[in-house]
């Protein structure tokens, strides 16, 4: 794959060694600081676990080094696309990430996969958090029921971090699919748990679209008018995806 086959998706928290830049032409390593980016493409966020994952109580993370987690959940929901981070992460109940069969208020929710399936030396169940695209659009998963055969604590930290080529290119594919999904969850007082199921989750997102239309009903405010109508059709997407992606 070059970088011409995949445009327009961009890829935070990347190795400096990461294959990320052979398959797009956006990528954020240490060096370029993921924390500046401002874009609007759908991203592939591979922020630091050590503070989040189960093995967390040893771990000795740079100050403010969890606080990005935090920054790339904001950008898959403004954005759309994927974030990956271990199975078992506390980022889930921090951020109020949604567990696998759950949606929550921006149509995200959780799909735990092994890298193993994608050539990982060692089993690493991982936990994606996608806003943007269904499970049907996913498509088929190369699932196998041999795990992979190495230990995770007997890899090198820089072997348990790499993300394998395969993976990488499944999670920019997936990303793609998530484009055009810059989408608001419904306000506040209408919010969404993420123990709600899709179906009250399209129902709130319908009746968020009709409170915004009675609210500026005989509005002759063009701008007003054009406003309601960006949000109702970003709603009644938002509306579809709930239904389908749990």
């Amino acid at each position: 794959m070059s970088q011409l086959q995949r445009p327009g998706v961009s890829v935070l928290f990347a190795r400096s060694d990461s294959c990320y830049f052979d398959l797009v032409a956006d990528v954020w390593d240490a060096e370029r600081d993921a924390r500046g980016y401002v874009g609007s493409n759908p991203v592939v966020c591979h922020p630091p676990c050590r503070g989040w994952g189960r093995l967390r109580q040893w771990a000795k993370p740079r100050p403010g080094e969890k606080a990005l987690a935090l920054f790339a959940v904001k950008q898959v929901r403004r954005c759309g696309g994927v974030l990956e981070h271990p199975w078992g992460s506390t980022l889930w109940p921090v951020a109020g990430l949604p567990h696998p069969g759950h949606v929550d208020a921006w149509g995200g929710w959780t799909l735990l996969v092994d890298q193993g399936w994608w050539g990982h030396a060692a089993p690493k169940p991982t936990y994606l958090y996608i806003v943007g695209a269904s499970r049907d659009q996913v498509g088929e998963l190369p699932v196998q029921l041999r795990r992979a055969a190495g230990r995770t604590l007997e890899l090198s930290p820089a072997d348990r971090e790499r993300t394998p080529p395969a993976f990488a290119a499944f999670l920019v594919e997936l990303a793609a699919k998530c484009a055009g999904s810059q989408l608001q969850p419904p306000a506040a007082h209408l919010a969404v748990t993420p123990s709600c199921g899709p179906s009250a989750v399209a129902a709130t997102a319908v009746q968020s679209c009709l409170v915004a239309v009675a609210a500026d009903q005989g509005c002759s405010n063009s701008d007003q008018a054009a406003r309601r109508l960006r949000a109702a059709a970003k709603r009644a997407a938002f509306a579809a995806w709930a239904r389908s992606a749990a």
